[in-house]
């Protein structure tokens, strides 16, 4: 399977992508726990179908100690016993946030004031802007049929 485009070789995605990666870059060196960035990009790309990120995430949380147990129940998380409560606020974050055309009036006031109680300011802001930009990259991947399963950790650098 091939792409419908080359993200990779056209000259504005990657000026874009610079940008996406930088803000990546901001968000990564936040005190918002890496095992719950991973979490998060893998539960939204799962939402969103896009292969190619749920490869690359799934890859990239194991690389870095994720085990494949939490990784198998992410799509599940409701009903797994192997998330902390953090944890769960911020999936459930992600999943309202990446439906929110599915729920009148956005993200529900009581979702956010659970993650709200796990996170403070500067975690809910990386938090946010994780939702948001995989949500991007997720959408771009997806439009383009961006093929799946040829990621190896650590190949974009």
């Amino acid at each position: 399977m091939d792409a419908r485009f080359d993200l990779h070789a056209n000259p504005v995605a990657g000026k874009l992508f610079k940008h996406f990666n930088a803000a990546g870059r901001v968000i990564s060196e936040s005190t918002l726990p890496a095992a719950t960035q991973e979490l998060v990009k893998l539960r939204a790309s799962q939402i969103n179908g896009c292969a190619f990120c749920t490869d690359m995430h799934s890859k990239d949380a194991l690389h870095h100690g994720e085990t494949q147990t939490r990784l198998n129940l992410v799509a599940v998380w409701r009903e797994a016993t192997v998330f902390s409560d953090a944890e769960r606020a911020a999936l459930e974050l992600t999943e309202e946030a990446t439906r929110i055309a599915d729920a009148a009036g956005g993200v529900p006031d009581e979702v956010w004031a659970n993650a709200a109680k796990h996170y403070d300011e500067d975690q809910l802001t990386a938090l946010i802007a994780l939702i948001a930009l995989i949500n991007a990259y997720n959408r771009a991947n997806v439009i383009v049929q961006q093929p799946a399963g040829g990621y190896v950790p650590g190949m974009f650098g």
